[in-house]
């Protein structure tokens, strides 16, 4: 995931959401999609933390 960019991490994320709440998913998967969202989530919620503390971090330089 590592090479995953946010964005792709998010498309991945919304598609997940959207079998789940269709129902598109059998009861076989549903537990590995379900890790797999659990997973996409901290890694967008790590990089949006990531990149707040570095425009914060540049702001203050610039003020």
């Amino acid at each position: 995931m590592e090479k995953m960019t946010y964005t792709e991490a998010k498309n991945e994320l919304e598609q997940i959401v959207g079998a789940i709440e269709s129902g598109q998913l059998d009861i076989d998967t549903l537990t590995d999609k379900v890790k797999r969202a659990s997973a996409l989530i901290a890694y967008c919620r790590e990089k949006l933390t990531k990149t707040d503390k570095e425009l914060r971090k540049i702001l203050e330089d610039i003020s």
